[in-house]
């Protein structure tokens, strides 16, 4: 008996996605929920589960296809004998590696000099995350060859994938250079993600008037606040006390005050929001998603430091959901932990507004009337002018200045 294996229902917001690579190769036995292979979509990259155990008999679309939900991708056929052989096989000899070859592009990824031997090698495996372990091992790649972007190098399964989908431009257009000191370049196609988020950034700034206004905070009491209690918070909750949590409870104040920062325009109507969806802009290697929290105003500091953690660590290593993307009703970005000092973020259409953080930076400012050095913060609100006013883009930074530079505010609510 044969069992179909279709693309599974992508969410109403996605219309298609690519087939990056395959895991399995026809003729190869599979296990029931076992990864046959991935597909990148906009925003997120799916795993294809086995529906039985069975022999992968006929693959019907090929690595670099788009395909659309319910399409056909496979066949397998149903065998009980592929079961006990898995299993027997794993028990004889685990360490045995699958050799499904992704098309000729692993090779050209496998092929890159390896930078160490010997004991390098399983120290470099030992930075691999479970999945991302599999997939060099069923395309026979080398792990040094992958740069990781996880914590300490951590090579994550997008990390791999990545490498994948850049081999065949590095091999067919490689930057190097030729005789007579000529220069070249390298032409590669943008991934989905770095597709969708250019047409994004341009319909925000081709649809609403967006324009940028600034403030700064003086991040003393917050640092106090921070050093004080960051020990005893971490050993009670679990989780080490942040910036997020505070700038998104200021946030969420400011926006309780000015109800139309947290609206937005939908042809003639404007629609308000009476609930907080908030938005955390988390950069990967694949590019910017921006995972949304749920209800943040009816979480405590702990868990929305510790919502954001999960949401940074999925995100590196791929597995951020469409779930945890959806929805979102303001955004928060933080450009300072990359160093930059200023800037004007561009909204997350349809929202309206977005909250650019930036670096802590001691400078002198005068206090009473006194020249003193302080830890300072530029703070940068984009939003869209048919909605906001200046008026009030200008209070709502000051409401989320006033209770940063006193987060006693926070807790009163005032």
């Amino acid at each position: 008996m044969s069992t179909e294996v279709r693309v599974p229902q992508l969410p109403e917001s996605v219309a298609d996605a690519t087939l990056v690579t395959w895991h399995k190769k026809s003729g190869d036995a599979v296990r029931r929920d076992e990864n046959l292979a991935d597909l990148e979509t906009d925003k997120v990259v799916l795993e294809v589960p086995s529906p039985v155990t069975g022999i992968l008999r006929e693959v019907h679309v090929a690595s670099g296809v788009t395909v659309t939900s319910g399409a056909l991708l496979a066949t397998i056929e149903v065998s009980e004998a592929a079961a006990a052989n898995i299993s027997s096989a794993s028990q004889a000899s685990p360490a045995v590696k699958s050799s499904a070859p992704v098309e000729a592009r692993a090779a050209s990824v496998s092929a890159r000099p390896a930078k160490t031997e010997g004991k390098a090698e399983g120290k470099t495996e030992a930075k691999l995350a479970p999945a991302a372990k599999r997939l060099v091992e069923e395309n026979h790649l080398s792990a040094q060859s992958i740069a990781g972007s996880g914590r300490d190098g951590r090579i994550s399964k997008q990390d791999v994938v990545q490498a994948l989908r850049d081999a065949p431009a590095v091999t067919a257009a490689p930057i190097a250079a030729v005789a007579g000191g000529a220069r070249g370049e390298q032409r590669v196609p943008m991934t989905r993600l770095r597709a969708r988020i250019a047409a994004r950034l341009v319909e925000a700034q081709a649809t609403q008037a967006l324009l940028t206004t600034f403030n700064e905070v003086d991040m003393q009491a917050l640092n106090q606040a921070r050093a004080r209690y960051k020990d005893r918070f971490e050993k009670t909750h679990g989780v080490k006390l942040g910036f997020m949590s505070f700038f998104v409870k200021a946030a969420i104040e400011a926006l309780k005050r000015f109800p139309a920062v947290n609206a937005y325009v939908d042809g003639g109507d404007i629609v308000y929001h009476d609930y907080f969806d908030i938005g955390v802009a988390v950069s990967t290697e694949r590019g910017l998603v921006v995972p949304v929290l749920k209800n943040p105003d009816e979480m405590s500091f702990a868990d929305i430091e510790r919502g954001i953690g999960e949401f940074a660590k999925r995100a590196r290593e791929g597995a951020i959901t469409m779930e945890d993307l959806s929805g979102g009703t303001f955004s928060i970005t933080n450009g300072g932990v990359f160093g930059s000092l200023l800037s004007t973020p561009i909204v997350n259409a349809p929202q309206s507004a977005i909250l650019g953080m930036h670096k802590v930076q001691d400078r002198p400012v005068v206090v009473d009337g006194a020249i003193v050095i302080r830890p300072m913060m530029y703070l940068a609100l984009t939003y869209d002018h048919r909605l906001v006013d200046g008026r009030e883009a200008v209070q709502f930074l000051v409401a989320i200045k006033d209770c940063l530079e006193d987060p006693t505010r926070l807790l009163l609510h005032i």
